[in-house]
């Protein structure tokens, strides 16, 4: 009886390490897969970062081609150094990506340096010999390819923090994610009012 009972109890043991063995091999997996879609998230945030600084490099030059030119409106130039600057001060950190608040500021003061660069854009419409000059049309072109680019690294930032924010949120992974501080990260939206289409008048 007593062999009976040492048995069952040594067979019981056995379930409970085998079930705890597994426990720990499945939660070491999914905590290793948070981690690599984390750290995709971050990959991702460096190229949307690289195509922003990019464009800042740019500036310079533009401006500095544009102010050869005596009669171009000053305040056009002044708003895209100004707008430059507030970017360049924007201390941007991967907890950007954690916090809403940060993240929209950053995409504000990214969004107000694009306006500008339109506007400076729009208004050499003026200047046809500024629109004829070979280093305006160099630096205008890399522009609008940066641009383009911006565009593309943030569709695919978006894409990474959804495949990021769904994994975190999957039973059971979410008790694993909430338990080791895995939170969500904020996606780059759309700018107030473009959901209006512009209006064209000829």
């Amino acid at each position: 009886m007593k062999n009976k009972a040492l048995t069952i109890f040594i067979a019981f043991i056995a379930v409970v390490l085998v079930f705890f063995v597994i426990l720990v091999i499945w939660g070491v997996g999914v905590y290793n897969n948070l981690i690599t879609s984390e750290q995709n998230v971050v990959k991702q945030w460096s190229q949307v970062e690289n195509q922003y600084q990019r464009r800042a490099d740019l500036i310079p030059n533009l401006v500095n081609t544009v102010k050869g030119y005596a009669n171009f409106e000053k305040q056009v130039l002044t708003d895209v150094v100004e707008a430059r600057s507030r970017v360049g001060q924007f201390n941007v950190t991967p907890e950007v990506l954690n916090d809403a608040q940060s993240f929209q500021k950053f995409q504000a003061v990214q969004g107000e340096l694009s306006s500008a660069l339109s506007r400076l854009l729009a208004v050499v419409e003026n200047y046809p010999e500024l629109k004829a000059n070979e280093n305006f049309l160099q630096l205008q072109a890399q522009l609008e390819g940066t641009e383009n680019r911006i565009s593309v690294e943030r569709k695919r930032f978006n894409e990474t923090v959804q495949e990021y924010n769904v994994a975190i949120k999957r039973f059971p992974a979410t008790i694993l994610a909430s338990i080791f501080g895995f939170g969500e990260k904020q996606y780059f939206s759309a700018t107030p009012g473009a959901e209006v289409p512009p209006k064209v008048e000829f």
